[in-house]
């Protein structure tokens, strides 16, 4: 996708030193595209825990060239795998919702195991995270043309008016490798010039959606408008939104969807006006372990601080207002779950299927149990 004028990916080798792994700092965006090295598994910790990058794909994608650059900061240990285990441990600890940071730690580690000097476990590594990110790009590619149609059947029934897409969070390319996932199907059908507009929730209290979603889809040339998360509802009473589009951080093999906290209340108003509610996710994002997401998926609860206070980029800075009395007791979830019910159909790198255990195991044959 296009920031500035030029193609960025969200993750990649800096070009020269591939001891060096450089992201999109987020969070300078909207106002300013910084670019952040990370140089050790420790810097790779700190960007996922404190937010420098977030989205369930990067963040795997992230974690599997940090159990990469924690085997080049092996050298000279008594057990490189020993040493290795535990860093995965901990790297696994920067935050608990997203399933990719843990399947693909585990991945890595997987693929290391059986080899025996730390040079070739170092090149072993390396090769399979830049495989995972080869297959995130590739997916995210693949649900751009699934979701297309829907975006298509709805202008055709509009008689070419635009269409209005409501989304929540950011699920674009910079959650992503390339492409997004939730926003995949709006850059296709904007490439093929239908008429598409995009009604961008806030998502309080990170603001990823003014801040990410938005400076997304005005690099790209998308229309959109940036609404107050409460705002939803609102419009699909009045018939202004003919779809919502999420994406996903954790999805169980039921149908049941973690996202951002705020998609659960969008999806209800969605049921209640009978607006088609979509979300965009590679099989990545599936928990294959987990069936009930209301009762199994871990949510995360972030500092207290987000709610107390506002951040606002000025003179270069950041600098930090309070909006809330210091005394107050903040309940600061990130995550809720939307119940496979409201879930009109995920929409994945090998095509839509409904929230529904049997329908997802069609398009994943591969991952259902032998017991089912």
């Amino acid at each position: 996708m296009k920031a500035e004028g030029r193609h960025f990916e969200t993750i990649w080798l800096k070009p020269g030193n591939p001891a060096v792994v450089q992201v999109i700092d987020q969070r300078f965006l909207p106002f300013e595209l910084v670019i952040e090295d990370l140089v050790s598994v420790e810097d790779v910790y700190t960007a996922i825990r404190d937010m420098h990058i977030r989205g369930a794909p990067l963040i795997g994608a992230a974690a599997a060239f940090g159990i990469y650059l924690a085997l080049l900061q092996g050298k000279g240990k008594d057990s490189p795998g020993e040493w290795l285990r535990q860093k995965a441990q901990w790297l696994k600890s920067a935050r608990p919702t997203a399933v990719n940071l843990f399947s693909c730690i585990d991945r890595v580690v997987r693929a290391v195991s059986a080899e025996g000097s730390l040079g070739v476990m170092q090149e072993r590594a390396l090769e399979e995270a830049l495989k995972i990110v080869g297959e995130e790009r590739e997916s995210c590619r693949k649900i751009g043309e699934y979701g297309l149609p829907l975006i298509e059947e709805v202008s055709r029934r509009k008689r070419g008016e635009p269409v209005n897409i409501l989304t929540h969070c950011n699920a674009g390319w910079l959650a992503c490798i390339d492409f997004g996932t939730a926003t995949a199907p709006v850059y296709r059908a904007h490439e093929k010039g239908i008429p598409v507009h995009v009604w961008v929730d806030e998502t309080r209290p990170r603001n990823q959606g003014s801040r990410l979603t938005a400076w997304e889809l005005h690099q790209n040339g998308v229309s959109y408008t940036l609404i107050a998360d409460n705002t939803g509802g609102h419009l699909m009473q009045h018939g202004r939104v003919d779809m919502v589009l999420v994406g996903s951080d954790r999805t169980t093999i039921r149908g049941d969807v973690a996202n951002k906290i705020g998609t659960y209340l969008k999806a209800l108003a969605a049921f209640d006006n009978a607006v088609p509610f979509y979300v965009a996710l590679p099989s990545s994002s599936i928990d294959w372990s987990v069936e009930d997401g209301v009762s199994d998926i871990i949510i995360e609860e972030r500092g207290g601080d987000e709610l107390l206070y506002s951040d606002v980029y000025t003179a270069g800075e950041w600098k930090r207002y309070p909006i809330a009395m210091a005394e107050s007791r903040v309940l600061n979830a990130g995550f809720d779950v939307t119940p496979a019910r409201l879930v009109t159909a995920l929409i994945t790198e090998r095509g839509l299927c409904k929230a529904e255990k049997n329908s997802i195991f069609e398009l994943f044959p591969e991952k259902k149990p032998k017991r089912l």
